[in-house]
């Protein structure tokens, strides 16, 4: 039985805090860090600033930013269906 792993593939800021996000089994969808900045955590604070949260990149299938913090595409993929 092979597992298929889902990876985010794209990503464009469409917001402050607002992604468009496309994935390696097509589908796509707007995510919104809203929730995760109200945490207000060490990692989730910097994402506060829209000029922080904009530096958004993909690392190995996954959502992160430069002060290391990563969503996985699985755990993104599975809250936009």
């Amino acid at each position: 039985m092979q597992i298929s792993m889902i990876k985010l593939v794209r990503l464009a800021m469409v917001g402050d805090d607002v992604l468009q996000l496309a994935f390696s089994d097509g589908a796509a969808a707007l995510w919104s860090g809203a929730d995760l900045i109200a945490r207000d955590t060490v990692m989730t604070r910097p994402l506060a600033d829209p000029a922080y949260f904009a530096r958004a990149f993909i690392e190995r299938g996954a959502l992160a930013w430069p002060n290391g913090f990563e969503q996985s595409a699985d755990s993104l993929h599975r809250r936009l269906t």
